[in-house]
């Protein structure tokens, strides 16, 4: 892995943590999974959000939105185990 992958890597975990609390307070969670090469993050939604009707809007204008705008190097956040 780069030093560049591995720096996103961490500005990525330090954006999800900030995020983190919002979503347990809603009694989900989120777990950072992997880095693409082409600067996609995969990630896992947890506990209540797994199954939540609404887990879609709260990656996207979310997670994702918090991430790109502190990343700009980031393409996309998407999470393993949600159906588009």
């Amino acid at each position: 892995m780069t030093t560049d992958k591995a720096e996103l890597i961490k500005k990525v975990e330090s954006v999800i943590d900030q995020i983190r609390p919002y979503l347990e307070a809603d009694g989900g969670n989120i777990d950072f999974i992997e880095l693409t090469d082409d600067n996609v993050v995969i990630v896992e939604l947890l506990g209540a959000c797994r199954g939540c009707p609404m887990s879609m809007m709260t990656l996207k204008s979310g997670v994702e939105n918090a991430v790109k705008k502190a990343i700009p190097e980031i393409k996309s956040v998407e999470a393993k185990n949600i159906s588009y």
